[in-house]
């Protein structure tokens, strides 16, 4: 039985997060962490450009480095088992995410110091190393908010989502700031700096980061208490335990699905813009920016206004809306909105980077689903394994999308099957909604009995 002063504990951190210092120190870290995560599109940016005019790759070689870069997101059940049983220091948390930020550090600045004619293979392997590094501080980061999101098992009737989206939408927030801030400067960075330069930078902002995590001990943070002796098999039992919830493996198999089966045209679209269309990187910056500020703005709305909406209805309403924006590419391409006086960077600005954050639109509310189904102690496996499924899913999503413009015979310079390619593109969208019944509609909080 819990102790009535453990209690009391346990209900003042859900209300003010354990004391103003333990507040602020877990919004500097997770502040700082999901910032610099979304400021990771800065680099991207540089990579796009210097793969394209740089390497001279075609548009299929490049998504499939950008997909294939994705691999070390497949391990994160692992790091996440790491992050869960073993204690480096007495921490189970930060130390990961130091040694993640250690790692991206060393290998975007390795890019900067590599010459200009690197090989296709070596900066692969950087950026592999790159990846690698990004997961594990994703994995202890998302298990923090997994940790700290967790809704309070009272009897309290009152809104029972009140605080468990609230953590989830900071951060939410916090990476959205990063991703305004790096695909503005980027946009402003890739016509004045060459793409070795922005590599740097991006790596002197990982060395901060790596800096400040060091010197902040896990017992600031006044984490949720979880046992520090459990091994790897304790760990990926309880694991499987939690996967066999019906609830939890089927909304995890039907969030992958809706992504893997999605052929993706990033890198087509890249091409079609930049080489056929001849849209400046500026504006390419621009309407990244626009999207990175939807998100922050789907975020606090999330937060205020949507949490009481049930996680099907407002997953399958993005998905359809997903569904009408590349109907609307379609329309792009072909030529009809020109036909109405809308210039093809004014869409590009408002659609194009729009489009783009709508796919991670239904991360935030599945979150926040997952992190009120997840067992108490084997919270990083379980997001980390989320993660891991999403990663397969957009890789998969990757490489059907280099069939797919394959199949319509689109190449770096002809785009005449693009067309056709976003309407298939649409319908497998919309596939994914007639099963969305394996989400469930919400978690009811529990109620415990009252001691006589």
């Amino acid at each position: 039985m819990v102790s009535s002063s453990e209690a009391i504990r346990e209900r003042v951190r859900r209300k003010g997060g354990g004391g103003n210092g333990s507040e602020g120190m877990r919004k500097l870290l997770l502040g700082l962490g999901f910032l610099v995560q979304g400021f990771r599109c800065f680099p991207w940016m540089a990579v796009n450009f210097f793969l394209k005019d740089g390497l001279k790759v075609d548009p299929s070689t490049l998504q499939i480095l950008q997909c294939s870069a994705n691999l070390p997101m497949v391990a994160k059940p692992f790091y996440g088992i790491l992050s869960d049983s073993f204690y480096i220091f007495g921490q189970h948390r930060v130390p990961y995410i130091a040694f993640g930020a250690f790692l991206q550090a060393v290998s975007w600045i390795a890019i900067f110091l590599s010459p200009s004619n690197i090989s296709f293979f070596t900066i692969t392997l950087y950026l592999l190393l790159g990846n690698l590094g990004a997961s594990v501080v994703e994995v202890a980061n998302d298990a923090m908010v997994a940790e700290l999101g967790k809704p309070p098992s009272s009897s309290s009737k009152n809104s029972p989502n009140s605080s468990s989206g609230q953590v989830q939408s900071f951060v939410w927030i916090a990476a959205s700031v990063g991703g305004v801030l790096g695909n503005l400067a980027g946009g402003i960075a890739i016509d004045r700096f060459s793409p070795q330069v922005m590599f740097l930078m991006f790596g002197i902002l990982l060395s901060i980061q790596f800096l400040v995590t060091i010197f902040i001990h896990e017992s600031s943070l006044d984490l949720p208490k979880s046992p520090s002796d459990r091994g790897i098999k304790t760990q990926l039992s309880e694991l499987l335990v939690a996967l066999r919830k019906p609830e939890i493996y089927y909304s995890i198999i039907w969030f992958a699905a809706s992504y893997a089966m999605i052929p993706a045209l990033t890198g087509t679209m890249f091409y079609y813009q930049t080489e056929h269309l001849g849209i400046e990187s500026s504006v390419l910056g621009i309407s990244k920016v626009f999207g990175q500020a939807a998100m922050l703005l789907w975020g606090i709305i999330y937060n205020k206004n949507l949490k009481s909406i049930s996680p099907r209805k407002l997953i399958s309403a993005i998905q359809a809306t997903m569904a009408v924006f590349m109907f609307s590419d379609f329309l792009f391409v072909k030529g009809v909105y020109r036909m109405f006086g809308i210039p093809d960077s004014l869409y590009v600005v408002l659609f194009s980077g729009l489009l783009e954050v709508l796919y991670f639109f239904k991360i935030l509310p599945f979150n926040v689903l997952m992190a009120q189904l997840c067992p108490p102690g084997c919270e990083g496996s379980v997001m980390a394994f989320l993660m891991s499924a999403l990663a397969v899913a957009v890789i998969i999503s990757g490489y059907l999308g280099v069939v797919l413009s394959s199949f319509v015979q689109v190449t770096a310079n002809d785009f005449s099957g693009l067309g056709h390619a976003l309407l298939i593109q649409a319908a497998c969208t919309l596939l994914p909604i007639y099963c969305s019944s394996c989400i469930p509609d919400g978690v009811k909080a529990k109620t415990k009995p009252k001691e006589g």
